[in-house]
């Protein structure tokens, strides 16, 4: 019985991919009605390499700032657990 849907599904498939005419979609459509009246300018694939940002820190500076504030949090649990009267 699986075997039959499977043939039919591929049949379907078949038959939608045969269409002779696919209608776009709304946004392909909506940006098509907006390009015609302004089209877009020429978008480079990358960004320049000169580009970079300048207040990039490195990897070992992230990984202390990270470990120092997961200390932070444990020493003030431990510090309101050890306050807690219950």
């Amino acid at each position: 019985m699986p075997d039959r849907d499977d043939e039919e599904r591929e049949y379907d498939l078949r038959w939608a991919d045969g269409a002779e005419h696919k209608e776009p979609s709304a946004r392909a459509r909506m940006l098509a009605a907006r390009w015609k009246e302004n089209p877009p300018g020429p978008v480079p694939f990358r960004a320049d390499p000169d580009h970079r940002g300048s207040g990039r820190r490195s990897s070992w500076v992230s990984t202390a700032v990270v470990l120092g504030c997961v200390a932070a949090v444990i020493v003030l649990l431990g510090y309101i657990n050890f306050r807690a009267p219950y």
